[in-house]
Parts: structure tokens; sequence; C-alpha cells
């Protein structure tokens, strides 16, 4: 999730979030050294690479691995992690660090469940080109032929909404607020959501910047349901979940409902910085954010997402025509996908967590890291600097 202003207010104005609904920000990509292609779009390869799971790295490379991922946690006081990292033709490394809960001890495990906060919107931009597609939307059609009552909505595409163009502000608004406040646990359905941004000002007119929003795509979840006629959740599990194999990733709105074993979310708090907790609500976030996963579905994802499998070649291929945005840094933002030094992934934060997923098409390389901290000193996002000392690292072995 990303960290907008309006999205950073309501972080100071209720509880719900502790010290942050949001850090600084969801996304924090910059150019890493390393694994790295010539820029080409994600899935030149073509399919997949099959796990290396009958070669194992060095003892010398783990070390460094583990070192790698140690410094970070050190730095930025991580208390848990999961990390994978999988090389095709070299072998691959999985590992838990720290621990889960602050309070119990109880430690960080390989099976855990990880909320993904902004890796969502690759999911949800995913469905969005199937669509295409099946010919069943446009990405030249405009945000009023699915959803009426936003600014320029006769202006904004769907392109647009999904490439971060649209000039849609954050959606907490007023209303929005009273209600959280009121009640902080309260589910928040989509067209809530959506509600807050029906009519508001907007940023800047359709195509001229580009700005990093939730509200976009929560605005693609609701053109989704308008067009296939079905609950976001049932069409993301029959599209995306399913076909992958992803059996251990969830869209949770309701947190009840996240009853597998998981870390605790933590961001600093008070002038000491001292570590808090944080309540989750996955409601506030939606189609923009409220996935959860497990390592071994994010290694799954990274494949699916960056070879392209679910989509058509040339649909794929237009993931990868990004841009400079001005925040989350990746080196270029494309269609729902962001991409560094040659890898193509994403990444999330918020309320107590940070994520990363990336693949790298040359190779087949997967990275996959969770951590249970956002909101860290210097606006660092530790998941995101994880990833790009390990790509530092393999990139100094030679991979």
């Amino acid at each position: 999730m990303r960290q907008g202003s309006s999205l950073r207010g309501t972080a100071r104005r209720t509880r719900i979030v502790g010290t942050a609904v949001v850090a600084a920000a969801a996304l924090l990509l910059s150019a890493c050294s390393g694994v790295t292609g010539s820029g080409e779009r994600p899935g030149s390869d073509g399919a997949p690479q099959s796990p290396a799971s009958s070669l194992a790295f060095s003892d010398e490379l783990t070390g460094q691995l583990r070192e790698a991922v140690e410094s970070v946690m050190s730095e930025y006081e991580v208390p848990g992690a999961s990390v994978g990292v999988w090389v095709p033709g070299h072998g691959e490394w999985t590992q838990a660090f720290g621990v889960a809960d602050l309070q119990t001890q109880a430690p960080v495990t390989l099976d855990m469940s990880w909320p993904i906060r902004s890796i969502t919107k690759s999911y949800t931009v995913t469905l969005l080109l199937q669509l295409v597609d099946e010919g069943k939307v446009s990405l030249s059609d405009t945000l009023d032929t699915y959803l009426p009552g936003v600014t320029n909505g006769d202006q904004i595409t769907l392109l647009q909404l999904a490439n971060m163009s649209s000039g849609v502000d954050e959606y907490v608004d007023d209303a929005f607020m009273a209600q959280l406040e009121a009640d902080p646990t309260h589910v928040f359905t989509l067209e809530e959501l959506n509600h807050g941004v029906l009519g508001a000002p907007a940023q800047f007119a359709p195509g001229t910047q580009y700005v990093y929003t939730n509200s976009n795509t929560n605005l693609i979840g609701a053109v989704i349901e308008k067009v296939t006629g079905k609950p976001y959740a049932e069409v993301l599990a029959s599209r995306i979940l399913i076909p992958a194999g992803l059996a251990n990733t969830q869209y949770i709105v309701d947190v009840s409902k996240w009853t597998a074993p998981h870390a605790i979310g933590y961001a600093p708090s008070g002038e000491n910085g001292a570590l808090e907790a944080q309540d989750q609500n996955p409601s506030m976030l939606g189609p923009a954010g409220a996935l959860v996963s497990t390592l071994s579905d994010g290694h799954q994802w990274a494949q699916t997402l960056g070879s392209g499998v679910l989509l058509r070649a040339q649909t794929h291929a237009l993931r990868g025509d990004g841009h400079e945005i001005a925040a989350p840094p990746y080196d270029l933002y494309g269609v729902g996908i962001g991409q560094t030094g040659g890898w193509f992934g994403h990444n999330g934060e918020g309320l107590g967590f940070t994520a990363a997923t990336f693949y790298h098409p040359q190779s087949g390389s997967v990275i996959v890291v969770y951590m249970n901290l956002s909101n860290a000193i210097d606006g660092a996002h530790p998941a995101d600097l994880t990833f790009r000392k390990i790509t530092e690292v393999l990139g100094n072995s030679g991979m």
C-alpha cells in the first residue's frame, strides 16, 4: 500500500493503524546491481522456470545471503522475516529469521501467512488485462463507462488507472475517517472505499503526470466487478488463485478470517521509536492491498506474473512499457508492475508489514522477502532493501 499524504493523515488520526496506515512508501524500489538484465520486458523467456529443488547453494553463498538479510534486520530493528531465493540451474535457498511476535517470542516459520499489501495490485491489474484479452474491455475505455461520478471519468482510461496516470486522488475523505473512528473494525466494502473519490477534485489532468495511488487500483476492482457481474474475491479465485495453484493466497477483508499462522506487524511509535504492534483492518485496502500469501505462493506468483502465462504475449509485453514515477521510486513503473535493474515485480507496505516479490526474466530467478516492520526510520522499506542486497550477492557470485 502506498503511503500517500491522505493516508498518512489517516495514520495520525486513528489508533487502528497505530502510528501508520501507511509508511513513507508502499512500493519502494531503486536501482540495484547484481543479477540484472538489459531492461527487456517481462516474460521474454517464455513460461515460468521450474524450481531448482534438486540443487542447493554453497555454504559460502548461503552465508552471504543470511548476512545480507540480517544486516537490514539489524539496522532497522526488523523483528522477523521470511526470505526465499530461487536461481534455476544454480539452486534455491529459503530461511525464516527472527520472531513473529515480540511478546511471545514465537519464531517465524516458513509456512506462515503474510500480508503482501500492494503486491495485490499486480493481481488486480492482471485480472483487468485478462478481460482485455477476452475482448470484454479495452484499455482505451473511459472509466465512466463502468463507474460514473469520478471527476474526469469521461477522460480517464482504464490504462491510465493501471499505469497510475489518471489523476484520481486517494479515497480517504471525512466520511471514511468518521466511519473508521466510530468503528475501527468496520469491514469496508469496495463501494465504500471508492465513494471517497466520487466528485472529489483531481490531482491533475488525466495522462499528464504519473502519481501512484491506491484509488486507481480500487477503481479497477470496481470495473472488474461490473464487467464480470461477480465479487472481486470470486473473480480473483477463479481466474488467478486456482489456475496458478496459489492455494495459500487469500483476499481477506475481515481480519477475523485470517486464521492461518502469521506474524504480528510492527511499526516504530513515539519519540523513542519503540516498536508497537499494529492493528489490522485489511478492508481499508481492498483490491489495492488486501491479499495475504506464503513464501512458496510468493515464489509461484513471481513466476506467473513475470512470465505472463495468464495473458496473451502481446498484452503481457505492454506491462513492461514503464515510466518514471515520483513515488515509489522504481526505475520504471509499467501496467501494474514495477521494474528495477532488470527485475520485474511489486513491493508492498503498510500496517506493520513490508513485502517484495520479484522475477528476473533472463535467468528465471525469483526473490521473495516478507518482513513484519513498516514505517522504518528514514522512510526505508526493509523488504526492498533486502531484495536489493540479495541481487548484489547473486551478482557478485556470478549468477
